[in-house]
């Protein structure tokens, strides 16, 4: 690991893993460590500097996460991001209490551009809110930096101990100049040389993964998307032919995606084995409605199927996974709240024929991803391929799935994929998913009574919140009229505005 480090403390906010992100983007390394974590494995790893963590609890209840005093007391600066700037602020003898009117989403804040924290920028701000508490009487020492109509403190600041904190999110992009403010922090105040790239990851973690698996057999889950392509090719260069693939369609794909996935790994170098599945998932997933049974029952067949393929290939130590840090978080790991299980996070049996589960890009965003993957030689159309979660179409299908249900869904994500391309219009994502729900219509001269399909695209830059796309009507209506008229089954079209947050990017 390079030697500067900046510690984020996980508190339980949606927004963590998001802050490290920042942080590398002003090329310092950062790590998520949970707010326990004790002040003597801090002192050992040397950060050059610390963030605390938005999170849901009140400060002042007992059961809330609290972390040592001492922490404050190590002379090392610290940011502290909403729960965080409560919890510095009451920690120290100030005072937080409930707020009369809460704060959320966009609001207008004046900010003190002589701290070192909002260096020469623009005083008045747009920044994201989310708080219903607010700290109302400051430490000794400390002083307001920042204001809103309805909080007296949106950020104040000890500059003889470099203490920071900030009420809103600077992390999040609808936080005008949030990343400058953390540059600020990284670069300014904690004084860090900016000098560590994903170059280093990739080269240390080829020298870790040959330094674990050895002489060892190692089974990679290989979907043919971003994450596991990037995997593959990770390990294959840490053990060559050590590693075998393993392609399992289960029946679950977009349309022709099998057979493309096929195509662009069976002539290469890695030991490629497709297994089609795709009957298996579909009588486990049989009556089953319930998004987080489907996810399991996914997870479930896919390890199962693994084992029984590795049993055919000789014994195997590792099995490797392409979880990413957005998998880790809405997966609800440490203190963060579940907002949906991963199959390649949770729903695991408790007992495997594997040794160990290994996940090498743990701790990396999408675009992080892809970079290690530009390293790694990997094709442009192969990293730029369009997000899909491991369940696939069972969790783009709301209620229980079946083979005819995926022949729709997947009929009318071609026609909406199709018709995109065509324009050349980009979105970070977007798909059709298909409702639960059926409704009366007119074919012809008959009465119809059938599905309604859901049409998605959004815009991210790190698949933690993520912007509704503003489509061409006429797009719209001949993406509509194609699916009606193409798509047996379905009578309905329509468009998902909702943004994330309060909406995931998936349906389910």
């Amino acid at each position: 690991m390079n030697n500067e480090l900046i510690i984020v403390l996980d508190f339980g906010g949606q927004y963590n893993q998001l802050i490290a992100r920042r942080v590398r983007e002003c090329n310092v390394y950062a790590q998520v460590l949970p707010f326990n974590v004790s002040i003597q494995e801090i002192k050992r790893l040397n950060p050059k500097g610390i963030i605390l963590t938005g999170g849901p609890n009140s400060v002042y209840e007992e059961s809330s996460p609290h972390c040592d005093k001492e922490l404050f007391e190590l002379n090392i600066p610290i940011l502290g991001i909403c729960y965080g700037m409560q919890l510095m602020a009451y920690t120290l003898g100030g005072k937080v209490s409930s707020a009369k009117i809460g704060e959320y989403g966009k609001c207008e804040v004046d900010l003190d551009n002589k701290s070192e924290l909002f260096n020469n920028l623009i005083t008045s701000k747009q920044v994201w809110m989310s708080h219903s508490d607010y700290v109302s009487d400051l430490p000794e020492g400390f002083k307001g930096i920042g204001s809103s109509k309805d909080c007296p403190y949106v950020a104040i600041e000890n500059k003889e101990k470099r203490l920071y904190a900030t009420q809103f999110h600077p992390e999040v992009k609808h936080s005008i100049d949030g990343q400058k403010f953390i540059h600020n922090f990284v670069i300014n105040i904690c004084a860090c040389k900016a000098d560590w790239q994903m170059a280093d990851f990739t080269t240390n973690s080829i020298k870790q993964l040959k330094e674990k698996i050895g002489d060892k057999k190692a089974l990679c889950a290989l979907s043919g998307g971003v994450d596991s392509s990037v995997v593959a090719a990770l390990v294959s260069k840490a053990i060559g032919k050590q590693l075998t693939c393993i392609f399992v369609d289960h029946g679950l794909l977009r349309k022709n995606e099998a057979q493309e996935v096929e195509d662009n790994f069976k002539d290469s170098d890695l030991n490629f084995i497709k297994v089609d599945a795709s009957q298996r998932f579909y009588e486990a997933l049989k009556g089953v409605t319930d998004p987080e049974s489907k996810r399991k029952i996914i997870g479930k067949q896919f390890i199962e199927v693994f084992e029984q393929e590795a049993k055919k290939i000789g014994k195997v130590d590792y099995l490797l996974q392409g979880t990413i840090y957005p998998d880790v978080i809405e997966s609800g790991l440490g203190q963060s709240a579940v907002i949906k299980s991963h199959h390649n996070v949770g729903g695991l049996p408790s007992v495997v024929d594997f040794e160990e589960i290994i996940e090498p890009l743990r701790m990396l965003f999408k675009d992080e991803v892809r970079e290690v993957g530009r390293q790694l030689g990997l094709k442009e159309e192969t990293l730029n391929r369009q997000p899909f979660p491991g369940p696939g179409l069972g969790i783009r299908i709301i209620g229980e799935v079946t083979k005819e249900k995926v022949k729709i869904v997947q009929d009318a994500d071609y026609i909406f994929r199709e018709e995109l391309e065509k324009r050349n219009i980009k979105a970070s994502q977007y798909f059709a998913a298909l409702s639960n729900t059926k409704s009366v219509g007119v074919k012809g001269d008959y009465r119809s009574y059938d599905y309604a399909i859901i049409l998605r695209a959004v815009e991210t830059d790190d698949f933690m919140t993520a912007e509704a796309v503003e489509l061409p009507y006429d797009l719209l209506k001949t993406v509509t009229s194609r699916i009606v008229n193409e798509v047996k089954g379905v009578n309905r079209v329509m468009y998902d505005c909702t943004n994330k947050p309060p909406a995931t990017i998936e349906f389910e």
